[in-house]
């Protein structure tokens, strides 16, 4: 197995690995179990890296994210979120990111055990596949932060699970489990904890086996024009920037911070 490491404040913080009994396959695995996975800017900027670099490599044809066991991720580092945002310029890294999400041609897979929160939920609505465990636990708290979702998941989130599911996920931060995220759609199947890296890789490698220019037109066509999902992430970034600015999220981050 090859591999690339981004080192963060708190030590290793992503890795990037090609698996070498699973040729094509990329993985980026989150790293920072201390914190829960929670993301910072960096490591937005590191997985836009990777995922860049595989769509200019032919030899990859499939990425996938996995978490650590009990914690795919916490959502944005609040610490860094209210940093950035004290100083104007949160949201370039997560929206590159985002786009990268969005606008790539080749199939993403990934994998959840445990905890699932924010964008550690959203980000699995742009993936082709996703297993998750029977712990896993998808929640999005974006309206108790006085802030909007993000993501892109105002648009993929009714289309995925109908405005009664999405709106009870995103606007009411109902808690959503595997169990339930499975027979939703959210994931295409569960596996137990001990198991589910192995079937991750072995349903990536398999999607890394086809014809990799008839599977891109197959996922084109399923997906449709990225320009629409663009425009909606465009769109919740300004929203969330504004909302970001006011005194109703300035004082639930700062409560967040307190407890």
């Amino acid at each position: 197995m090859s591999e690339e490491r981004e080192a963060g404040a708190a030590g290793v913080s992503v890795s990037v690995e090609r698996p070498g009994t699973h040729p094509g396959v990329q993985v980026i695995r989150l790293c920072r179990p201390e914190k829960k996975n929670a993301l910072t800017r960096a490591m937005y900027a590191r997985m836009s890296e990777a995922l860049q670099a595989a769509e200019a490599d032919d030899d990859l044809r499939v990425t996938v994210f996995l978490g650590q066991p009990g914690c795919f991720s916490a959502g944005n580092d609040m610490g860094d979120f209210a940093e950035a945002a004290a100083g104007g310029n949160f949201g370039a890294e997560v929206v590159g990111f985002l786009k990268m999400l969005a606008g790539g041609r080749k199939p993403l897979v990934s994998g959840v055990d445990g905890l699932a929160i924010g964008m550690g939920t959203t980000l699995h609505l742009h993936c082709d596949l996703t297993i998750a465990t029977p712990r896993a636990l998808f929640r999005t708290p974006f309206v108790d932060l006085g802030l909007v979702p993000e993501g892109g998941s105002s648009l993929l989130g009714p289309m995925l699970l109908g405005p009664q599911r999405a709106f009870s996920l995103l606007a009411l931060g109902e808690p959503m489990s595997g169990a339930q995220a499975l027979e939703a759609g959210l994931v295409a199947a569960l596996a137990e904890p001990e198991a589910l890296e192995a079937a991750v890789l072995s349903a990536a490698a398999r999607i890394a086996a086809k014809p990799p220019e008839a599977l891109m037109a197959a996922r084109r066509l399923l997906r449709g024009d990225p320009a629409v999902l663009i425009a909606r992430i465009e769109a919740e970034a300004a929203e969330f920037a504004r909302r970001l600015r006011s005194r109703e999220a300035a004082a639930a981050i700062a409560a967040f911070l307190q407890r």
